[in-house]
């Protein structure tokens, strides 16, 4: 883990930031590689849904939603 890495759903709303790792198993990681989510690529969050709800993001210029379970996976680095 980096430094200043964070949860992806901790990252606050319209801030952009790189994927600096992925923690889950083979089918996990897979399947958010299908969805244009790797380690390097940068990602944004549009919305939070209240309640721990989902997050709406964009990666590649593809807006995607995702889970906050899954989003707690995904470690980022906030870019300055």
């Amino acid at each position: 883990m980096h430094l200043h890495t964070l949860p992806l759903s901790d990252l606050p709303l319209h801030t952009h930031a790189k994927i600096c790792s992925i923690q889950g198993g083979k089918g996990f990681q897979h399947k958010l590689q299908v969805m244009g989510i790797q380690e390097g690529r940068t990602i944004k969050i549009l919305s939070k849904q209240p309640f721990k709800g989902p997050l709406t993001i964009k990666v590649c210029g593809t807006h995607l939603t995702l889970g906050r379970g899954m989003a707690q996976k995904i470690m980022v680095e906030v870019i300055l």
